[in-house]
């Protein structure tokens, strides 16, 4: 059901709002359908109806699960490459998985309307909480609706500025080619063989659907982005890399995207009755950038919790020493203490590979995280370490009290 406001243009009145329409409120509306909550309430804020492919998002995990059906391609084996040498790596028990954007909003669009979910097809501006109902107004003052409570996924920056502030940024090709050119039982993970940047860290990837149709990537984890033809030449070197000639392909879709990764603290729960989600939520890495694993939990753990009667309130993304763990490697990165290749070859050369991903999701335990320190270079990354504890001395000495 579509509409701006009440039935008689008043505010919608509703139990859980979701203010933002993208994945990470479409695999909530998935999760509330799957546990069949019933008798909720709901409206979904945002202008857009998201439909179709409009990203693709990659992802390690253990098989069997709620997404299986609407994965393009899974993988057990993945390689990691360096200009020294390729690694094969075996990701038992878990998977790398690959799920494109259109049948995730397809299973929410569903589920929104088993729920009986309200759609407000308008923008939200500021979300006004008073303790007890939630007004999610528009960017003009307006009310759009009143909550109980409300879930918001829209971006937006940490709370302060980050000691070190990357981005993910990339750019990718879905190419097609005329005969059989990729293999499709193995994923390229990581493949640093890209020039690197003077300032951070590039690596290429593919991710093949069949033998003749892929995802060709290129990313950078660094301060700055490039231009466009930036980007395209940056494939189009990378296909070389790959022996393959772009002559020989047909571009089928482009994908760009940009992605925080920052020490800065952002706030997932700025008020008693609003819950943020996805990278505004803390379920953006830091380190890597990747955040689908944590916004899938996310999403899991409030429709538990709502189907139990609590408040739908997730666990924080990743421990804080996690988040502790990554600011000292981007400063590491960023100070040039380490090289980014290095770094990276280092930690799948001296760790088994389901560590090393269970790691960067935030899900190993203290004994696990001692073993991925120890595999990082000793001297420079203590410095890190020294440098950070510096830096957060000082922030505390300038922030107001």
């Amino acid at each position: 059901m579509w509409q701006r406001g009440g039935v008689d243009g008043s505010p919608a009145d509703v139990d859980l709002a979701l203010v933002g329409g993208g994945g990470a409120a479409s695999l909530v509306l998935a999760a509330l359908h799957r546990r069949g909550v019933s008798g909720l309430r709901i409206a979904v804020v945002d202008p857009v109806h998201k439909r179709g492919q409009d990203r693709t998002w990659a992802f390690w995990g253990t098989p069997g699960n709620d997404l299986d059906p609407m994965l393009s391609a899974s993988w057990s084996r993945a390689d990691v490459v360096t200009p020294a040498g390729r690694r094969v790596l075996s990701l038992a028990p878990l998977r790398y998985a690959m799920l494109r954007s259109a049948p995730v909003y397809d299973r929410a669009a569903e589920a929104e309307a088993q729920l009986g979910a309200v759609r407000i097809g308008a923008a939200a501006g500021a979300v006004d909480d008073d303790g007890h109902r939630v007004t999610v107004r528009d960017p003009d003052g307006r009310p759009l609706v009143r909550a109980g409570w409300v879930l918001d996924s829209r971006p937006r920056p940490p709370a302060r500025p980050g000691r070190t502030s990357w981005l993910q940024h990339f750019r990718g090709w879905w190419v097609e080619a005329d005969a059989p050119t990729f293999d499709p039982d193995r994923a390229v993970l990581m493949d640093f063989r890209t020039p690197q940047p003077a300032r951070g860290v590039s690596f290429g990837y593919v991710l093949p659907v069949s033998d003749r149709y892929a995802l060709v990537e290129y990313t950078e984890f660094s301060p700055a982005l490039l231009t466009d033809p930036g980007y395209d030449a940056a494939l189009r070197g990378y296909l070389d890399l790959l022996g393959l000639d772009p002559a020989t392909l047909r571009v089928r879709e482009v994908e760009h995207g940009v992605i925080p990764m920052t020490d800065g603290p952002f706030v997932a729960r700025p008020s008693p009755r609003v819950v943020r989600l996805g990278t505004a939520g803390g379920a953006t890495r830091p380190s890597t950038g990747f955040t689908f694993a944590a916004m899938h939990r996310q999403a899991e753990q409030v429709a538990a919790a709502l189907a139990a009667g609590r408040p739908p309130v997730p666990r924080a993304a990743y421990p804080r020493r996690h988040l502790w763990m990554d600011a000292v490697a981007l400063r590491a990165l960023d100070r040039g203490h380490v090289g980014g290749v290095e770094f990276f070859d280092r930690l799948f050369d001296r760790n088994p590979a389901e560590r090393v991903l269970r790691f960067l999701d935030g899900v190993t335990s203290p004994a696990e995280d001692l073993a991925v320190m120890r595999s990082s270079p000793l001297l420079p990354m203590t410095g890190a370490v020294l440098g950070d504890a510096v830096g957060r001395l000082r922030a505390r000495v300038r922030r107001p009290s």
